[in-house]
């Protein structure tokens, strides 16, 4: 039976946040959190009443994982708000604290979860394959768009997994491929080879949309009951 976990209030956001946006369940947050599923819910209930200040917590003391470090560092990297907007959204204590898990990020240093016992996620990439990155990206497709998770798995960058990713969103399966001429081009790929790769990752996205399906669906229950 899982016994009472420190978590931090800007955790508590990212985890609501990610439930919300249908890309994890309350089990797994109550897992990960080590927390009882009914501890999720009430942080759940305290978001839609309050927003994300309801779970702000009044300690000094501040724990972030090595996720939400990565992930506050790649919304400002990506011009999607300001030193300012991102402190508050995920409850970060200070622009100087963010802005020295950006001058890491950018030195491609390791970020680890302060607190024991903390995640440690590579920002240091590595040589691939076009089929390593078939496989890398399908692997994030159906574990939700879990960026650390399949860099973790796969021993790459959580930048290289989040820039493939988008690419392949964005324009299709060629933007996957080795751009310097050291692999086989998309144009002498055959037309098999080509359909074998969109068809894999086609397969990984339904899978991703029906859970993502169950997800909603039982979020208006719980919004409704």
């Amino acid at each position: 039976m899982p016994h009472k976990s420190k978590v931090s209030g800007a955790e508590r956001i990212l985890s609501i946040e990610k439930y919300l946006r249908g890309e994890t369940t309350s089990n797994h947050l109550a897992a990960v959190h080590n927390v009882a599923c009914s501890s999720v819910k009430k942080w759940l209930q305290k978001y839609l009443s309050l927003g994300p200040n309801g779970l702000q917590q009044t300690s000094k003391n501040e724990f972030y994982s090595a996720e939400l470090k990565i992930t506050a560092v790649e919304v400002y990297l990506a011009g999607n708000g300001s030193l300012m907007e991102i402190c508050k959204r995920y409850s970060i204590k200070s622009f100087t604290q963010l802005q020295n898990w950006i001058l890491k990020y950018n030195g491609r240093e390791q970020f680890i979860s302060s607190g024991s016992g903390g995640t440690t996620i590579m920002t240091k990439g590595r040589a691939t394959t076009y089929d390593e990155r078939i496989e890398i990206v399908k692997f994030c497709i159906e574990c939700q768009f879990n960026y650390a998770q399949t860099a973790e798995t796969f021993r790459v960058s959580y930048r290289q997994v989040y820039t493939w990713t988008q690419k392949y969103l964005k324009y299709g399966v060629q933007a996957l491929q080795d751009k310097r001429g050291k692999r086989k081009s998309v144009d002498n790929m055959t037309e098999v080879e080509k359909l074998r790769s969109q068809n894999k990752l086609l397969q990984a996205d339904n899978k991703r949309q029906a859970i993502k399906r169950q997800q909603t669906c039982r979020l208006r229950l719980h919004q409704t009951g």
